[in-house]
């Protein structure tokens, strides 16, 4: 069943191809401006925190590529479903609620990843000299780590989703947490150009295993034991924010009240 849930909403992804291709030409262009900016940061020196300027222009178009596949600027169907009484009718189907959601989301980001994603990595390779995965382990360890932070990302926004139960407006919460993922997981800069105490603290939150992590195994920044406790950290985050997602539903379920009854 889930894995039903997941291929109609690729398929519905694939319906909307005007909005699919005006979103990988925003991503370019934006993408294109964070990358000039980048180079022009290296033109005053040849490295900067361990990326040279192939690697940093590499890191933008992998970011940006990311973007519509984390649903990075929000997802709020939870949000509405509890402002429209939906909610009821979703948490009575004979299904997982938690897996419902997610295996939808997961179908979404695979259809993003190839409509989009893919697509603009393309696009820039014609570009830019970008790079690639430096060995075979780490072309393994790709889709490994995306597949995580994907999982991460969604259960953040699960649990973000979950605070309609308790708030009349939940959608400002939402804006506010989907900020604090652009800023905090490596979207705006990666996490090496952070201060050493800045980097210290935010490499162990989660939001750091939704991008940073899939970015550097993808640069090979990280090599040997340090991708291995890479993969481990994210995979340590996912089980913490699925079951953490879990008790909040069970919790948020106990107090839902739709239509007095």
């Amino acid at each position: 069943m889930y894995w039903a849930l997941a291929r109609l909403s690729f398929q519905r992804q694939l319906a909307y191809r005007t909005a699919n291709v005006a979103g990988l030409v925003t991503n370019l262009f934006f993408g294109a401006l964070r990358a000039y900016v980048l180079i022009a940061l290296f033109g005053a020196r040849e490295a900067v925190a361990g990326y040279d300027v192939r690697a940093a222009v590499t890191y933008t178009g992998i970011t940006q590529a990311m973007l519509s596949f984390l649903a990075a600027f929000g997802w709020w169907e939870i949000i509405r479903s509890v402002r429209t009484g939906q909610v009821a009718t979703d948490l009575s189907r004979p299904v997982d609620f938690f897996w419902y959601h997610a295996a939808q989301d997961f179908g979404r980001a695979l259809a993003q990843l190839l409509l989009r994603g893919l697509p603009l990595i393309a696009l820039y390779a014609l570009a830019y000299r970008i790079a690639v995965p430096p060995t075979p382990l780490h072309w393994l360890a790709l889709p490994l780590s995306l597949a995580l932070g994907l999982l991460i990302s969604f259960a953040w926004r699960f649990l973000v989703n979950l605070t309609a139960f308790w708030t009349v407006d939940a959608m400002g919460i939402g804006r506010v947490a989907s900020n604090l993922v652009l800023f905090l997981s490596g979207f705006i800069m990666p996490l090496a150009f952070f201060p050493d105490w800045a980097q210290a603290g935010l490499r162990f939150l989660p939001f750091a295993s939704m991008v940073n992590a899939p970015v550097e195994v993808y640069l090979g920044v990280v090599q040997g034991p340090a991708l291995v406790l890479t993969l481990l950290l994210q995979a340590l985050w996912a089980v913490v924010l699925v079951l953490l997602s879990r008790v909040v539903l069970a919790a948020g379920v106990r107090r839902l009240v739709v239509q007095g009854g």
